[in-house]
């Protein structure tokens, strides 16, 4: 059963970022899809690092995933990592596994030794995108408590990402989460997305402030790329850090287990290589008794599909993502969405990953770009109030 045709689509959802599909096709006919991560308005360069792969994947054998994956590295990436390598290869990588377990007729967690539990608990994300203030993201956060979600992440710092920040940025975050709890009582869990914006002192100092609102979890609250501070920011705080967006390899996850830098890791499945990565990684995880709670910042259909294939095996699964933002969007070109209820995604029960997309209405929607924010920008979107940096500070 060999690769005969490989095809990339750009889709745009009208919210966040534009996705990238794969379409792996066999001689015999039988196709599957893939989907890669990709970061707003640099979607582009995975889909050119997919279009250079392909003539290395054309006429190899689909069940040979392992060892193709570890050919692309040896041979087309020069054993160098990059993430956008590794986001193009999962895109593949998914895409052979789903095109297996319809040769075999099964779903793929029945396909890998079963599954772990009977469905998958999902939070909210992407709701809070474009809101003005800590009262508009409360009402957001309402209506998507409405639907059923019994879990919310969002990222309550205001402004631009930096290291440094003032007393009433910090402020502003702690009345953030103060005001989401108040208004969506004790049963919704609070997921908190420092987005490793700020220096260890600012993310130990806020979350030992929310820690009383009975957060799920802290995540990122430093920059990954030295864990040692990660490591630092949990020692000092009473809420379970997260950590693992940014990274990709099974060796960058060593470094975060035997540093202890983390109670949950968060790996992309789009991301780090597809499901035989995720399933390496997770089982890594095991025995430092740290939980995997999969990064999802993909579509509804094939990145959140692959995503409960792998939250149902994995014995160590908390919480999985879900990006509510791109859904209507996503369900406009599914030709059967996944189901999701009370807060949980239903096990797909078809071959594969349990998904397809109608291809003509995928093209009815390509790559557009979205606009740039500026800095600037994100002054004007918070009170004045909040800051003190004054107009000199914006200009970067």
């Amino acid at each position: 059963m060999k690769i005969a045709r490989i095809e990339t689509f750009l889709f745009h959802p009208g919210s966040g970022k534009n996705l990238l599909f794969v379409r792996i096709e066999t001689e015999s006919g039988l196709h599957g899809w893939g989907e890669a991560y990709v970061s707003v308005n640099k979607e582009k360069v995975v889909a050119e690092y997919l279009q250079a792969m392909t003539p290395y994947l054309i006429g190899r054998s689909a069940f040979a995933i392992r060892h193709s994956g570890q050919v692309m590295f040896d041979d087309f990436a020069i054993r160098r990592s990059s993430v956008d390598f590794l986001c193009a290869w999962s895109a593949v990588e998914l895409a052979l596994w789903d095109i297996v377990g319809k040769k075999a007729g099964l779903p793929l967690y029945n396909l890998l030794g079963g599954p772990s539990r009977e469905a998958v608990r999902v939070y909210a994300n992407g709701w809070w995108y474009g809101a003005s203030g800590i009262d508009q993201s409360v009402e957001r956060a309402l209506a998507v408590k409405a639907q059923g979600y019994t879990a919310l992440k969002w990222d309550p710092f205001p402004g631009p990402w930096r290291t440094f920040v003032t007393q009433a940025e910090e402020d502003y975050a702690v009345d953030h989460v103060r005001a989401m709890r108040a208004a969506l009582g004790p049963e919704v869990d609070l997921l908190i997305d420092a987005h490793r914006r700020v220096a260890p002192f600012h993310a130990a100092r806020v979350a030992r402030r929310i820690a009383e609102f009975g957060v799920y979890c802290y995540e990122e609250p430093c920059l990954s790329d030295n864990l040692d501070l990660v490591a630092e920011v949990r020692r000092q705080i009473p809420v379970p850090v997260v950590t693992g967006e940014t990274l990709y390899t099974l060796e960058d996850f060593k470094e975060v287990f035997e540093r202890r830098a983390a109670d949950i890791i968060n790996p992309d499945i789009c991301a780090v290589g597809g499901l035989t990565a995720m399933l390496d990684i997770a089982s890594a995880a095991r025995p430092h008794a740290v939980a995997v709670s999969p990064h999802n910042y993909n579509s509804s259909i094939v990145g959140l599909a692959a995503t409960v294939h792998l939250s149902a095996l994995i014995p160590n699964f908390t919480i999985a993502e879900l990006f509510v933002n791109l859904q209507p969007a996503c369900d406009e070109i599914v030709v059967e969405p996944l189901r999701v209820a009370d807060g949980y995604v239903e096990l797909p029960t078809a071959p594969g990953l349990g998904v397809d997309i109608d291809r003509e209405r995928l093209l009815a929607h390509p790559y557009k770009a979205f606009p740039h924010k500026g800095v600037r920008q994100y002054w004007e979107e918070f009170p004045r109030k909040h800051y003190v940096w004054g107009a000199a500070n914006v200009t970067r």
